[in-house]
């Protein structure tokens, strides 16, 4: 028996009660029958209460825990602080504004009670993240306690496409991530979904998916955590991610570019592993020389394409006569694109096959 169940039959029997003693009292003013309107408008009431009780009661009630739960846990920390000391201010106030005289001493202590709360809910939300900084200040707090962030005590967020791309194993290796990697239970579940997929190009990423979070568990030096934590009212994962982030005031560790710009328009912190890859690429200037092998043909007449180890093309003037051979070729010019780095380039002298 659900809750919106039992709420409807407490909304049917009190309107059905209340229908029935008005319509008794419809009834005896009329000069009728006072059962029979009494029956009948308590039905019509207990009717309406079946129908129309969760509209005042469970869907508010469901629509405030939605709204609470994209609120981050600071603001409504900072919201019933403020609440709190605009009551405490108001009622100080209230004593001597009742002796002024009618009608000023009954009506403006319920305004200051209503402007002094507005305003300490306000102030309070508005600077939030100056009043909670004092805690960081005050004496006997140790140093490593100043910052969720410091040290290891951060928590990153890991988004299904991350752990599918595979590359988080490897730079977690390195040790270049600090704090603990955090896996919600929907991500996983979106995972399993995923490797489950009767198509099969979905179900080997989906597979890859979990070989590389079990490898993130076992040989990786940064701990790895699954969590039961979810956000209720949310059904869409990169929505949960970036409520949750919010709430718990951390990263998101991913490579989609959508999830990225959501989290980001929201004021949430985003580690993107693509834009590490394109951070750590080889950088190269014009005039210097590297080997390049040859693997295709390029678009323009005559042109050959290689790419180096992190993937960035290299587009070899004359160098469709080497095609698969490894040629020096000196780089003539850098072009950074939003697909990533190109590099220009014409062949050397010297070859090396």
């Amino acid at each position: 028996m659900t809750t919106e169940f039992v709420v409807r039959l407490i909304g049917m029997a009190i309107l059905g009660i209340i229908g029935g003693y008005l319509g008794a009292n419809l009834g005896r003013l009329a000069g009728l029958p006072e059962d029979y309107y009494a029956a009948l408008v308590g039905l019509v009431g207990a009717m309406m209460g079946l129908a129309l009780t969760p509209l005042f009661t469970t869907q508010p009630m469901r629509s405030l825990r939605t709204v609470l739960a994209k609120v981050p846990a600071q603001t409504l920390a900072a919201g019933l602080l403020g609440l709190v000391t605009g009551l405490i201010i108001a009622a100080l106030l209230s004593f001597p504004i009742s002796l002024l005289p009618e009608p000023f001493g009954q009506i403006l202590p319920f305004l200051g009670v209503l402007i002094f709360s507005y305003l300490g809910v306000a102030v309070f939300v508005m600077r939030q993240a100056d009043i909670f900084s004092v805690s960081h200040i005050l004496p006997g707090k140790a140093a490593s306690e100043e910052s969720p962030e410091a040290g290891g005590s951060r928590t990153i967020l890991l988004d299904t496409s991350v752990i599918i791309d595979g590359r988080i194993a490897d730079i977690a290796q390195t040790g270049f991530l600090s704090g603990t990697l955090l896996i919600p239970r929907f991500v996983l579940n979106e995972l399993q979904y995923i490797a489950d997929s009767p198509d099969s190009l979905r179900r080997q990423r989906g597979r890859r998916g979990m070989e590389v979070l079990s490898r993130l568990q076992k040989d990786t030096i940064v701990p790895v955590r699954i969590s039961d934590i979810d956000v209720e009212g949310v059904r869409d994962v990169d929505d949960k991610l970036v409520i949750l982030a919010r709430q718990l005031r951390c990263p998101i560790l991913t490579n989609d570019y959508n999830l990225n710009r959501i989290a980001e328009l929201q004021g949430v912190a985003v580690l993107n592993v693509n834009e590490l890859a394109n951070a750590v690429k080889l950088v190269l200037l014009p005039g210097e020389t590297l080997d390049v092998n040859i693997i295709q043909e390029g678009r323009e007449s005559g042109q050959g394409v290689g790419y180096l180890d992190d993937g960035t093309m290299v587009v070899v003037e004359d160098g469709r006569d080497r095609l698969h051979s490894t040629t020096m070729v000196t780089v003539t010019k850098v072009l950074q694109t939003a697909a990533g780095r190109m590099i220009f380039a014409k062949i050397e002298t010297r070859t090396e096959s």
